[in-house]
């Protein structure tokens, strides 16, 4: 199964949900290519990669999706990052900006550090990244690697001490 093969699944909306803006609708590619989407992702971490984490991180909502089948398959710890005042505490928050104004994300602080690797759909702006990889960070966790679904990549040039988000679809600059 080819990247190019899956990408076909990706259906795009222009002016959704605004005029301006081509929405990447990702549902016909869980719908029909959930298990070659998660083999994917997964490949783009070596063996020597993947024994280096100890820990899934999911962002609300459609990392979860990811990152709870990657957990699975790889046989990891599964942990979440959510909006505020869904995850009972104790919790540390991280508040951050958006292009359309302020959010806050949380994590629970009642965990052992672990070597994490933070997975999510969309790469945009990098506000989300960057709130959920600091929760991780004040949670005591090792921030291992990124994987993201699609990166939208003339919106951001988005890296984490060090470490580039890896993508399994890449739209905009080189």
């Amino acid at each position: 199964m080819t990247y190019t093969y899956l990408e076909q699944h990706i259906r795009c909306i222009p002016d959704f949900p605004q005029s301006g803006i081509l929405f990447r609708d990702i549902t016909p590619l869980l719908r029909n290519q959930l298990h070659a989407t998660i083999d994917a992702l997964a490949s783009l971490l070596s063996d020597d990669e993947w024994q280096a984490i100890d820990a899934i991180v999911g962002v609300e909502s459609r990392g979860f999706i990811f990152a709870s089948a990657l957990a699975y398959a790889k046989n990891k710890s599964f942990l979440v990052v959510r909006k505020p005042k869904k995850l009972p505490p104790p919790v540390n928050s991280v508040s951050y900006s958006l292009e359309y104004g302020q959010d806050t994300l949380e994590m629970s602080s009642q965990f052992v550090g672990q070597r994490v690797l933070v997975v999510d759909d969309v790469l945009a702006t990098g506000g989300t990244l960057a709130a959920t990889c600091q929760l991780c960070q004040q949670s005591g966790h090792s921030i291992e690697q990124m994987l993201i679904l699609i990166n939208l990549a003339d919106l951001n040039t988005f890296t984490w001490q060090g470490l580039t988000p890896r993508a399994l679809f890449r739209y905009g600059s080189e």
